[in-house]
Order: structure tokens, then sequence, then C-alpha cells
């Protein structure tokens, strides 16, 4: 114990502190995050994707032998009954355990959405939390491309619907990866050291990627094999054509091509542009469960990476019911999207909930009362003032502070002629309106093109 907590302990008070990769979310942020995920869940719905929500911690041994490099970073210790527990780092393996749960219940295929937190105990820095949200989209319980179809359009509307500019999806498959690796002479039980070096092609470039497979042992001609195939480009048909030969009688490769290849003729019908995907072969994604079609969306202008990742896991599901279920899924990165859509004010977003402010007098408190309830019922966000007592300059700074478009002045002259004076706080403009006419008169106000709109960011 430092002398500073001592002697914040001896003098009864305790310094506030929140722990390092974890953030208090104030209103502002807050209208900010609900608007976002709330044109997500508008877009999963859209496509018929119902909600699901499951326990913050699970049993140890749920998370553990899935993800790889990410269980690394998992918060896990023994709780109060001495049970060995978790923390969930992400949404897919508790789905799988949904599903294998509730089998006899659910629906096949069962298609969910999930908006939630999860926990990382990695290093913080932008864009990157040991406490964040992820967006999830799954369908459990089809092999069909259609499902990757329906998941990968998923992603684009909603990068589309908060105005993401310049992204792209990336798109591959972990089975041309394993084959790719076969073919350069790379053991199986090495083969993720491909996956991980050849994930990093976009960040170090090519000799990058070779200098760290030869210095994880792989040899010359081995890292030619597999770096020449995966830098290649070109339209999705014409690359997969030029592929297929090179992987013939590989195990799963031709399956492979031929999802991709049917994945590639679907997005246009799913109405994804073209310009908004491209297949890219060096694309590994880093959990170990993902079996088939992966993707990742990035964000290169500004150059924030990663912003959303999915991918297809035909066994992970089976690993708690004993028997294959397909699944494929995607999940969108909360905190890196409301970052640039922050950074670049990409989303008009009011900076407080209230669109209308009551000043009140000692001698009106009941009738500003009934008038701000009366203007509730008829849909508006109305914050009644608390403070009666103080003047009337006090009360609208207290609204201009908040940023609040919009006040109605509920005075006694007013009042006893049935009306009410309304203030336009952004321009300062003050009219007289009777009580009959004033939730219709500030709809107006507040309606796209008024004189006064809810105040944004």
């Amino acid at each position: 114990m430092s002398d500073d907590d001592g002697r914040e302990r001896q003098s009864g008070s305790r310094k506030p502190l929140v722990l390092r990769g974890f953030r208090d979310y104030l209103p502002a942020q807050m209208i900010l995050r609900q608007r976002i995920t709330g044109i997500f869940q508008g877009i999963f719905e859209r496509h018929g994707f119902e909600p699901l929500d499951t326990p913050a911690l699970e049993y140890l041994s749920i998370l553990t032998g899935k993800a790889g490099e990410n269980e690394k970073l998992m918060y896990h210790f023994a709780d109060q009954g001495g049970r060995e527990v978790g923390l969930r780092y992400d949404l897919t393996v508790p789905l799988a355990r949904v599903v294998a749960m509730h089998q006899n219940e659910l629906v096949l295929p069962f298609k969910r959405y999930h908006i939630a937190p999860v926990w990382r105990a990695e290093k913080p820095q932008r864009g990157r939390f040991r406490e964040f949200w992820q967006c999830d989209a799954d369908v459990a319980g089809s092999a069909s491309m259609l499902a990757d179809a329906d998941v990968v359009a998923i992603m684009a509307e909603a990068l589309t619907a908060v105005g993401l500019p310049n992204f792209t999806i990336l798109i591959n498959h972990r089975r041309l990866l394993e084959g790719l690796a076969l073919v350069a002479g790379v053991p199986e039980q090495e083969a993720g050291t491909i996956y991980r070096a050849v994930d990093k092609l976009a960040k170090i470039g090519r000799d990058g990627v070779a200098r760290e497979l030869r210095e994880a042992g792989v040899p010359d001609d081995a890292i030619a094999r597999v770096l020449d195939p995966v830098t290649m480009s070109g339209p999705p048909r014409d690359v997969l054509a030029e592929l297929r030969p090179r992987l013939a009688g590989l195990p799963g490769a031709e399956t492979a091509i031929a999802e991709l290849e049917q994945l590639f003729a679907l997005l246009p019908d799913f109405g994804v542009p073209p310009d908004r995907y491209r297949l890219d072969l060096a694309l590994a994604r880093g959990l170990d469960y993902y079996t088939g079609p992966v993707y990742e969306a990035t964000v290169t202008e500004p150059n924030v990476g990663s912003v959303a990742g999915a991918g297809r896991y035909d066994a992970l599901i089976g690993t708690f019911l004993g028997r294959p279920v397909p699944a494929t899924g995607i999940s969108l990165g909360l905190e890196r999207i409301i970052e640039v859509v922050e950074e670049f004010g990409l989303l008009p977003v009011p900076v407080t909930v209230p669109q209308v402010f009551v000043a009140l007098f000692p001698d009106t408190v009941g009738e500003g009362a009934r008038l701000a309830s009366r203007l509730r019922t008829e849909g508006l966000r109305v914050d009644l003032s608390l403070n009666p007592q103080r003047g009337l300059g006090d009360q609208l700074k207290y609204a201009s502070r908040k940023g609040i478009p919009i006040a109605v002045i509920a005075g006694a002259a007013e009042l006893a002629e049935a009306a009410a004076a309304v203030r336009d706080m952004r321009s300062g403009e003050q009219h007289t309106v009777a009580l009959d006419e004033l939730g219709g008169y500030i709809a107006e106000l507040l309606a796209p093109g008024g004189t006064a709109q809810d105040a944004t960011r």
C-alpha cells in the first residue's frame, strides 16, 4: 500500500479510479453508442435475426481450447465457490454453448444477433480496450453460402449506414491457406506459423513476412511457394481459376474454391457493391475455430485497420454437442467504428436527450408539471426544471449548457391565457403559443429544416 493510499484511507476518502483499459461512458458518449447500436440492431432485424444475451461469466472449460491466441488474454479466476470461471472474450463461443444446450428449443437455421461487452487482458491502445463491445450476427445450422452472403451483406450495410468511408471487405477461405501450407511442404502441425505470418502481410509487407517465416525455420523455397500465390491479385474468378491447378488433389481445396466461387457470385444479388469486397488470399483471421470462408472489413482512410471480422466455424458447436453443426457469422468492432464516426462527424447525433426544457416559477409548479406531462404524451422528450425558485436566467442557462434546443416558459400570465412562451435556444427568438398548439409548434421547430433542430455534434 502506497503512502498516498494510506493517507486516503486515514482521511476516510478513496481516490476515484477506473482500471486501465476500462472506461466510463458519459451521456454524450452513450447517445452516440446507442445511436450506432440502434442502427445495427435495425439492420440485423431486417435480415430476420433475433436477439440473444448470455452471461458475462462462463465455466472456464466452456471458453478454453477454441480461440487460440485470444485465450491467453482471457480474464479467469476461481470464484467464491471454488469454480474455475472466465469472462467471455467473444460472443461466438457462448453462442455455440447456447445452441448445444437449447437445441430442442431452437429452430434451425438459428439466426441471432448479440450486442454486448467482452473482455480481453490486452495492452490498451487507440481503439483497443480491455472491456469493449461487439455487435455480432450469426447463423447456426446452415452450410449454405447463402448464409455467408447474408452476413457479408449485413456487414456492408452496417458500415455504410454509419457513414464509414473507404471500407473494403476482404474475403478468403481457411482451407486455401491450409492447402498453400501443404503445397509449400510445411508440416501440418506447423501450419499455424504460416497463418500468423501471412496474416501480417498488409502490415509488414512481403519481406517482413518472409523474414518472420525464415526465423520460424521455414525454408526459403517453401516461403516462396506460400507468398507467390497469396500475393496474387485480380478478379476473384480469375485468381481462383489460376489457384485451382496449384491445389489440385489436396483435401478440401476444391471445395474451398467452389464455395468462394459461389459466394462471390451471390454477393451482387445480396446488394453488396462490387467495390466493397475483394479476394485476399493472405487473410487468415486469428481464431482457431474458423473452418471455411473468413472475412475482415478494413478502413484505410483514415488508417484504422480492421473494423469488423467474420468467418465460418462449422466445428465449434460440435465441441459441445458431439456432432457437427455448421455456422457462420460476423462481428462488428463497435469501439473502432465509434472512433471513426466521432472523429470525422459521420453521424449527426444530439448532444443531449431532452428536446424541450420547461422552466417553472414557484407559483406555476403544478401547471408546469402538467404541461410537461402533456408534451411527453405527444412524443416529445421533456426536461422539467427542478429549481423553480431560481430566476429564469439561471434556468435558461442550464438548458443552454445542456444543449436543449427549445425552452418553454410556464409563466403565470401566459398560463392564465392558456398559453406559454416558447424560446428557440439556438436563435434566441421567442413567441407566445396557445397550449393547444404547443406540441405541434415545437415539433415543427424540431423537424428537419425547422428553425430549431436537435443540437448536434
